[in-house]
């Protein structure tokens, strides 16, 4: 799908000014606020004047929000959309109050300067929708040609539920407990006589980061995990695998990881950590659990069967009937993708696909042919350095964490601002912004990575900067890979330690290895397909079944508007939910699912204004 058109950046150049001097930040983004503040307010006959709020905002002009104005994920670029958003939701006197903005309050203000000719005030500020929900955002004023600041993005996201909030901090259960603990758990954990308000299949990071949210929102959820630990979905992964971002990146709700943390998470150390976080949060999670189908009943609740097998090793079967079902089955939900040739019959080695990988121990002195070159592929090839080759099949962006990270993820950092902080920032430029941000970044990465890409390219590698020119946010968001942030494989393809073979299409299998469309061959014992996945509503479909499982809507990737498609938002079935994506991914927006839930189950939810576009 492909996105609206969004013209040049800020700069001085394009805005036609003079660089601003002497600009008191918080008293510009002051007066600012106290002017919107106003002009979205009702006048003594209940109208709002939305040409006056216009006023006060760029003709190019973005407003994102997620969920507190519209239930939804949505941006609006340009006065045209912004307007047309005010009247149907602010200044909609059929919605009552129910999408008022009060009680705006500033918390702080900086100058921002990206590069030398950007350069904007950026404010962080909270308020209140209605009567029901508190909101936090950020907006970014720029200075306009007649010689008043005008917003150029703004940001306002639903935080909390006013009668729902959190059970944490002075909220917490201030009882003690003498004796019953134990016991209270266990009984929670199974749920005796009750069902589950959600059940979330899926223990990884997304299913765990939402069943806290959840549980201190006093929801009911139990956790199904098929495999016997939590945190198996890492632990067996390849020896190998450590993440590619950073500890300040990664940190999970509630419970940020300890200052010695390594900068780069070994995968085995992760799923420790998982497995830790779902006792320590006392989150009810059910190991050794298979979802085996689901359905809705007549009242449109959910039935869910699954086979469960005890410590002792007896299988049951056991039904559940809870209210909302959410996947929280990783990027590997949907099933491998592994290319069919022919001729696979008479191939005399090995085929895995790298979901399947574990250790190069297993390989010493055999041949190794890896196909795919983004992230998974270059890390099975740096385990099997000096007996494989990389078969590239598409060009790939490459970055090194070093120049990369600080680039792309500059908000989180040793000493740097708090992680919910970040976050927030983070989420208030719109997608279709940031691909203007990011073309920047692109470039000033690949100058400083100029020796390695150099290196690549000499060597035959097929390099790409994404869609947009953008690096690897925009392969992230549209694809979920394409990308590999290099911690030394690259300089190994450089040195000729890892093979490389770009220049023919797979024609068919040989006895000992693969044939390409030129008459080359490579010679391998094992063949391993770095290749992704296949549609992630495939993993739907083996539960769901086929008629319920088609109707669930595109699943990641983005809507025409530059907002995330299925992950977090509606699905396309009433009560069924979908948690995708990283670490940070998980951890901001596993509160905007439960929020979601909440006020669903307490007659808050009013509706979506959603973008009205085909699947």
């Amino acid at each position: 799908m492909a996105l609206a058109p969004v013209p040049a950046l800020p700069t001085i150049q394009n805005l036609g000014i003079s660089p601003p001097k002497d600009i008191d930040p918080v008293k510009v983004a002051g007066e600012w606020l106290e002017k919107f503040q106003t002009a979205i307010s009702p006048s003594p006959n209940g109208d709002i004047d939305t040409d006056k709020v216009l006023d006060l905002f760029q003709p190019d002009a973005f407003w994102r929000d997620i969920l507190s104005l519209t239930w939804d994920f949505r941006t609006f670029f340009g006065t045209a959309q912004i307007k047309t958003f005010l009247q149907d939701r602010i200044a909609n006197p059929s919605l009552d109050d129910k999408t008022r903005l009060n009680n705006l309050k500033l918390e702080t203000a900086s100058v921002g300067k990206p590069w030398e000719d950007i350069e904007w005030v950026e404010a962080l500020f909270t308020f209140s929708v209605g009567t029901w929900g508190a909101g936090d955002g950020v907006f970014r004023l720029v200075l306009a040609p007649e010689g008043v600041w005008k917003a150029y993005t703004i940001y306002t996201n639903l935080q909390s539920l006013t009668e729902y909030p959190e059970k944490v901090g002075a909220l917490r259960n201030p009882l003690p407990n003498h004796g019953m603990w134990a016991d209270q758990r266990q009984k929670e954990i199974e749920f005796e006589g009750a069902e589950p308000y959600v059940v979330i299949i899926g223990a990884g990071q997304s299913g765990l980061d939402l069943g806290a949210r959840l549980k201190f929102l006093d929801i009911p959820t139990l956790i199904l995990e098929r495999n016997t630990r939590v945190g198996d979905q890492w632990r067996n992964r390849y020896q190998a695998l450590c993440l590619h971002d950073p500890v300040w990146y990664d940190h999970l709700p509630y419970l940020p990881f300890p200052a010695n943390w390594p900068v780069w998470t070994p995968a085995q150390k992760l799923a420790d950590w998982l497995e830790s976080y779902a006792k320590i949060m006392e989150l009810n999670v059910w190991t050794s659990s298979t979802v085996t189908s689901a359905e809705k009943d007549a009242l449109g609740v959910w039935v869910v069967n699954l086979t469960q097998i005890l410590s002792d090793g007896t299988e049951i079967k056991r039904v559940l009937r809870p209210t909302h079902l959410v996947f929280a089955l990783g990027l590997g939900a949907g099933s491998w993708s592994i290319p069919k040739f022919p001729k696979q019959e008479e191939f005399e080695g090995e085929v895995i696909h790298a979901f399947e990988y574990t250790t190069a121990k297993k390989y010493v002195g055999k041949k190794v042919i890896v196909v795919g070159a983004a992230t998974s592929g270059h890390d099975v090839a740096f385990d099997m350095a000096n007996h494989g080759t990389i078969y590239q099949r598409s060009p790939v962006y490459i970055m090194s964490t070093k120049n990369g990270i600080p680039g792309y993820l500059g908000l989180y950092a040793e000493g740097g601002m708090p992680t919910d902080i970040a976050d927030r920032v983070g989420a208030s430029f719109p997608l279709t912004l940031a691909i203007l941000l990011h073309q920047r970044i692109v470039k000033e990465i690949a100058a400083a990575d100029k020796d390695v890409l150099d290196g690549l390219t000499k060597k035959g590698f097929k390099l790409t900067n994404g869609p947009d020119d953008a690096g690897f946010p925009s392969l992230a968001h549209r694809r979920g890979g394409g990308y590999y942030f290099d911690v030394g494989a690259s300089q190994l393809i450089i040195d000729g330690k890892i093979g490389l073979k770009n220049d023919s299409v797979i024609k068919e299998y040989t006895k000992t290895g693969l044939k390409f469309g030129d008459n080359s061959t490579l010679d391998a014992d094992l063949v391993v397909f770095a290749t992704g996945f296949g549609d992630y509503r495939d993993g739907f479909k083996k539960i769901l079944g086929e008629g319920l499982g088609g109707k669930v809507k595109q699943i990641w990737g983005l809507d025409s508007g530059g907002e995330p498609r299925g992950a977090w938002r509606d699905i396309g079935i009433d009560n069924l939910w979908c948690m995708i994506g990283n670490l940070a991914m998980c951890r901001y927006h596993s509160r905007h699912v439960a929020l979601q839930i909440k006020a669903m189950k307490e007659g808050l939810f009013t509706g979506r204004y959603s973008l009205e576009e085909e699947d």
